[in-house]
């Protein structure tokens, strides 16, 4: 992350929250994204934590999971230039992929650490 994007953030943490778990939750409502795994997306942060998130209780956010919810941001949006249908978008992170060992996008990222978020977005990329 830019020193510069940093600094923005560190202005008003509290809307930073806001509005990158609004758009988080958004973005796994479209990709029909289960809880556990969303949780998992965010780090794993305690059950209660995660359930004020969703339920529109913001708190400060770490930078591990401005991170996360960066790299989700961006790959929905390479998503959205790379299909013609919205309905194609949403469909791809939950179909196995033979660049992620025949799991899905989901479950690969899932399945590690924030590493494999920034491996779906040098993918996506490349295929731009």
């Amino acid at each position: 992350m830019s020193t510069l994007l940093q600094s923005k953030l560190a202005e008003n943490p509290e809307k930073t929250a806001q509005v990158s778990l609004s758009v988080f939750f958004e973005i796994m409502q479209a990709w029909h994204v289960k809880k556990t795994a969303q949780r998992t997306l965010l780090g794993n942060p305690p059950e209660s934590i995660f359930y004020n998130w969703a339920n529109g209780k913001f708190s400060i956010l770490s930078n591990d999971t401005l991170e996360r919810i960066s790299c989700i941001i961006a790959i929905y949006k390479a998503l959205n230039l790379l299909f013609s249908s919205r309905e194609q978008a949403h469909a791809w992170p939950s179909k196995a992929n033979q660049a992620f060992s025949e799991q899905s996008t989901i479950e690969f990222m899932v399945s590690g650490s924030v590493i494999q978020f920034h491996d779906v977005r040098r993918y996506l990329d490349s295929q731009l």
